[in-house]
């Protein structure tokens, strides 16, 4: 079983408070969301693992069960062209759960139009697969988000 964290401290607002219907409709996969507090932070590795993805505005980590989880900074911040992140690690590396990943200011990001609410998915993985999801609450970094059993 995996334990999956909040990358982000924030409000819990599940995958149908993304304002993208990709995520909001669990077609990138089942998890949560969470809405950040505003104002410059760090995103945190979810899972321990290697990254096997690594973009300014999301990045995937794929734990030693080869569960991997996607942590979307954001909608629409792909077309930030990286403007606004800071990456503070690379694709290829292996993290521990709760080391810093990207430095960046979701309120910043809600300043240029874009909503900075943060996706956090479990890729190929189906809904039953899936515990303790939380849908609402307040939550803080590298607390945990759900288990993937």
């Amino acid at each position: 079983m995996t334990r999956v964290l909040a990358p982000v401290s924030g409000r819990v607002v599940g995958l149908a408070g993304v304002p993208d219907p990709v995520f909001a409709q669990a077609m990138v996969g089942p998890g949560t969301a969470v809405d950040p507090e505003r104002g410059p932070g760090e995103a945190i590795a979810p899972v321990s693992g290697k990254i096997v993805k690594m973009h300014p505005h999301a990045y995937v980590v794929v734990d030693a069960e080869g569960h991997g989880v996607l942590v979307h900074l954001g909608v629409d911040t792909v077309q930030l062209k990286g403007r606004g992140f800071e990456m503070l690690a690379a694709e290829g590396d292996e993290v521990v759960a709760g080391q810093p990943l990207i430095r960046w200011n979701p309120a910043e990001i809600e300043a240029g139009g874009r909503s900075p609410v943060t996706a956090v998915v479990a890729l190929d993985a189906g809904a039953e697969a899936l515990s303790d999801v939380r849908e609402s609450g307040r939550v803080e970094k590298g607390a945990g988000l759900f288990s993937w059993h």
